[in-house]
């Protein structure tokens, strides 16, 4: 068997291993694998082929990272309310007041069919039902909230 086959082998099961557990220096040690194979292509020493496979390697760890770092952090603000679960996943939603919150009570609103005690922290106005509200804070099971602002108070 000739040797660039070998190389080509073993690049690709780093690259099936790199989709199956997603760590990056399997990707970079399958760029280092296909710079050995050029390397055997043109028929230098198997020295040279190791030494090659080892420097594109480590290049291609160094240049990989900061790109996948960005795209990871792109993800992350692009998808940030979505990956929020639990009590967490109520923050900045929008529910409708269903009892009138008067100032010191509590009253309820609705979420997605989800009926919730709410408060008013430190508010001195009445909510009357109706009314769309933000979830700002929680405490325990009862949700804070404050009047939701029309386009104009924006």
């Amino acid at each position: 068997m000739e040797l660039w086959v070998l190389w080509l082998v073993i690049a690709g099961l780093l690259l099936i291993s790199e989709i199956v557990f997603q760590w990056v220096w399997t990707l970079c040690l399958a760029i280092g694998c296909l710079a050995a194979m050029a390397a055997a292509l043109a028929d230098v020493s198997f020295l040279v082929q190791i030494v090659s496979l080892s420097a594109v390697s480590v290049v291609a760890y160094i240049l990989l990272i900061p790109v996948l770092n960005r795209w990871q952090e792109k993800a992350r603000r692009r998808n940030r309310n979505k990956s929020r679960t639990g009590m967490d996943a109520l923050l900045g939603r929008v529910a409708t007041v269903t009892n009138e919150i008067r100032p010191g009570k509590l009253g309820r609103a609705r979420i997605d069919g989800d009926c919730w005690q709410v408060r008013v922290p430190g508010g001195n106005d009445i909510i009357r039902d109706g009314e769309e509200v933000v979830v700002t804070g929680y405490d325990s099971i009862i949700l804070d909230v404050e009047r939701k602002k029309t386009p104009r108070e924006v």
